[in-house]
């Protein structure tokens, strides 16, 4: 099965120049959304993941099935407000302006060993804060698994040193 082909393209979306990579017509097809799971998890498999990382809000639909199948548990990185327990945050920078990320203070234990699932890698930047949030609590970043990642934005530079899984390059 060709996964690159359950892809929707939808040009000009959010703003003017911009093809969008649509995942939902990959979820919805539930062997092509199997095939995509395993694959990711596969690369996984023998390095005893302890916990998956999922970036809100597509990284949930990617992350949570790849803990699954590993049989590791799943920890949501969420916008700030959004996580009930006592987090920690990191603010990074965007091409206009800054955002942040949460985790919940007591997600991952020292030493574990964590792996960040999300559906695309575009320039690294949400990936990056992710993998600052899971040294902080002291856990080790494994492996960085994506169902999409556009190349051209050179996000893979920005992860140097981590071992990276893309499914669908473009």
């Amino acid at each position: 099965m060709n996964l690159r082909e359950k892809i929707r393209n939808i040009p000009d979306f959010p703003q003017q120049g911009i093809q969008f990579k649509d995942i939902t017509t990959l979820l919805k097809d539930g062997k092509a959304f199997r095939l995509a799971i395993d694959m990711l998890a596969e690369h996984y498999q023998k390095q005893h993941i302890d916990v998956v990382l999922g970036p809100e809000a597509r990284g949930f639909a990617i992350g949570a099935p790849v803990a699954y199948v590993l049989g590791a548990g799943f920890v949501p990185i969420r916008k700030p407000g959004k996580l009930p327990a006592e987090t920690i945050s990191y603010e990074y920078s965007l091409e206009y302006g800054k955002d942040a990320l949460e985790i919940h203070k007591d997600a991952i234990e020292p030493g574990s060993k964590v792996l960040i699932a999300d559906d695309l890698l575009a320039t690294g930047g949400t990936t990056m804060a992710t993998i600052k949030l899971v040294e902080r609590l002291g856990g080790q970043v494994v492996g960085l698994a994506f169902l999409i990642e556009l190349s051209f934005l050179n996000g893979r530079e920005v992860l140097n040193g981590y071992d990276i899984t893309s499914l669908i390059k473009y």
